[in-house]
């Protein structure tokens, strides 16, 4: 199920499902660890002697404008009720926070009891956690393992706290969990559990005829009981509601702090464009990892997430952000990639929030030949990053300390990791991370990473290395041009393979990150060889269904559903889509060139969640989101297509008529 609702600070990420339940909680990185698995945290309220999970109930599920701060509503016909919800993580603290408005129509005054359930599996498992309920200092329900502690506790705008509550064992000897408990409308208080717990308490209120009263309810993590009790002080002292506006205005000021001019595009793109901003925020760590995605329900399929810093990822949605103002966010990250690149050069497929590398299945040895397992482009991303940020803030002092460590070193990997005799990279994964070979797309990443790091060390005084730099650079651009275009298919070929000093057996696959050629400004946007290339991409890669949008190449079975469909050459992914309106963008002459950009644009917008938030991929076939939502890449693409379109508007200057 996707999540349709991340919340989150720079330790502390809350995602909600579909229908409005927590699924997952991080801390204390966004990203690591897991504490909820996609166990889900049930909501519901009993009423006249009925009881119903809100999961069941129609909803819209929103964020307030401009803020990491949801703007629910959710209303009952059987219980006769509406709810009005707002969630937030705190702008500093670790603390989760949410304020409900309880709506009664009816004509008589009405009890209404809310229930909150917990289902933890700290530190990413069940085994050895404790839930119990605190009567002394904090009078909450406290969830505990380690040095890993969660405190939730509720209060009615009369001041009142919790009504009654209960621990108990889920998931053994047939015990579904403590939440059935509250189905009746009655907890059976029992104070502690340890093992495979969960635990769920009530809060009671009396509401007027026709009127409304609200109840605030906090979750807060830290490392031990005397953390989490200070902080629950705290939220009391302070107060829910003015925790909850302290953030609302906080990130309003944060997603409001640029100011662009935004050309001709409808108001809704520049909304979901600070959407983007916002969700990319939300899947970032503190410590400077941008985490792919955080939906744990991948886990039902390969038992492993998105939930690592892919270098290529980052490095895209870090010139994105760059561009839209928010240079802290990037100069974290470069920092981070500092820390973690291999001695001789190169990053690993992916990395966890601390640091530590990501699981990976690129081997060490293929056919008793070790071989280094890595995706190139990604080594080469960072450093066109790097350039990028430079280029763009003339930084000297902060870009001094990551010449050495990252540019050099990286610089002379992409160097040395050559074919002599085709002037080719050597073989690596493709960005799909599906086959070995040499790319197109990564040999033109290899092409542009050369290029930055003559730039770099020029502008450092080593002309030598600079112009070694740049050489390597044209042997690459001239090597791929001769090895990887097809001039018989008018385009360039997916990939190929090195044997014996040659390129043999070319993939004449139709790839959508044959993009790259334009990208990496290997050849200008409107050269013909890539004019070609984009118009064979559009023609044999767009889902020819009411759905639309671009696949990744033809035949793309990852996530594909039925058999094959000559009107279906693979799922649409955002991102794909969006490099066919970035390359719409680049070859525009005049402003109305410009239509068929925006079109896709408006498409892109279309298919957000009511929340905008983006999935990976869609079913082509309804349109439904598939994988996991939200990616960060696809939020970070729409915002790069959106500051490409702006500048490219405001350099048209008016239309000619």
């Amino acid at each position: 199920m996707t999540r349709d609702l991340p919340i989150a600070n720079d330790a502390y990420l809350v995602m909600f499902d579909r229908n409005y339940q927590i699924a997952d909680i991080y801390y204390p990185h966004v990203g690591m660890e897991n504490h909820v698995l996609g166990h889900i945290f049930r909501f519901g309220a009993f009423v006249d002697g009925k009881f119903s999970w809100t999961s069941s109930w129609p909803k819209h599920m929103k964020y307030i404008h401009d803020a990491l701060v949801t703007d629910v509503e959710l209303e009952s016909t059987d219980l006769q009720i509406k709810l009005h919800c707002n969630d937030c993580v705190d702008m500093v603290s670790p603390i989760f926070l949410k304020s409900i408005e309880v709506t009664n129509p009816e004509s008589t005054n009405r009890e209404v009891r809310l229930f909150f359930a917990h289902d933890f599996n700290l530190k990413g498992s069940s085994i050895g956690d404790t839930a119990y309920y605190d009567p002394n200092r904090t009078k909450a329900i406290i969830h505990y393992k380690t040095d890993t502690y969660f405190l939730m506790n509720v209060q009615t705008q009369s001041g009142s706290g919790i009504f009654q509550y209960a621990c108990g064992v889920k998931e053994l000897n047939g015990a579904l969990g403590t939440w059935k408990d509250a189905e009746d409308g009655f907890l059976s208080g029992n104070p502690i559990a340890q093992g495979s717990v969960d635990s769920v308490f009530s809060v009671q209120l009396t509401i007027p005829a026709s009127s409304s009263s609200s109840v605030y309810y906090w979750m807060i993590a830290g490392k031990s009981y005397d953390e989490v009790e200070r902080r629950d002080s705290f939220v009391k002292t302070r107060t829910p509601q003015t925790m909850i506006k302290r953030t609302t205005d906080f990130w309003r000021l944060w997603s409001g702090k640029q100011r662009m001019k935004l050309g001709d595009l409808d108001q809704k793109l520049f909304e979901l464009y600070k959407r983007s901003l916002l969700t990319i925020r939300s899947q970032t760590d503190g410590n400077g990892a941008i985490i792919a995605a955080n939906d744990s329900d991948t886990l039902q399929q390969t038992r492993d997430t998105y939930s690592y810093m892919w270098p290529r990822d980052a490095s895209f949605i870090t010139i994105a952000n760059d561009e839209a103002g928010y240079r802290t966010i990037a100069n974290r990250f470069f920092n981070f990639c500092s820390k973690i690149i291999f001695p001789q050069g190169w990053y690993f497929h992916k990395y966890q929030p601390d640091g530590s590398p990501g699981s990976s299945w690129h081997p060490w040895i293929v056919g008793n030949q070790p071989q280094i397992p890595i995706q190139e482009d990604e080594t080469a991303l960072v450093v066109i990053a790097l350039w990028h940020h430079f280029a763009l803030n003339n930084d000297v002092d902060f870009i001094r300390t990551f010449y050495r460590p990252v540019v050099k070193n990286a610089g002379n990997f992409m160097l040395q990791y050559r074919d002599s005799s085709t002037g080719l990279p050597m073989e690596s994964y493709d960005l799909w991370e599906e086959r070995r070979g040499v790319f197109t797309y990564t040999a033109s990443a290899v092409y542009a990473g050369l290029l930055a790091c003559s730039n770099f060390a020029l502008s450092f005084g080593e002309t030598d290395l600079s112009k070694s730099y740049s050489e390597a650079a044209e042997e690459t651009k001239a090597a791929i041009i001769k090895n990887l275009y097809d001039p018989a298919i008018g385009r360039f070929l997916r990939s190929c393979e090195l044997a014996d000093g040659k390129a043999v057996n070319h993939d004449s696959t139709i790839d959508s990150s044959l993009a790259g050629v334009f990208i990496f400004n290997l050849l200008p946007a409107d050269d013909v060889r890539v004019v070609e290339t984009m118009k064979q991409i559009e023609e044999k890669l767009t889902i020819k269904t009411s759905v639309g949008g671009i696949a990744r190449y033809d035949q793309d079975k990852y996530h594909a559903e039925g058999g094959f469909d000559p009107n279906i050459p693979g799922n649409p992914w955002f991102i794909c889509t969006l490099w066919l309106a970035d390359w719409y963008i680049e070859t525009a002459k005049e402003r109305a060139d410009l239509a068929k950009a925006r079109e896709i644009m408006n498409w892109v917008a279309s298919h957000a969640f009511e929340s905008g938030i983006m999935a990976e991929q869609l079913d082509p076939r309804t349109g439904d989101p598939l994988s996991v939502s939200p990616l960060t890449w696809s939020h970070g693409a729409f915002v790069h297509c959106v500051n490409r379109y702006t500048r490219k508007f405001e350099s048209l200057g008016s239309d000619p008529s």
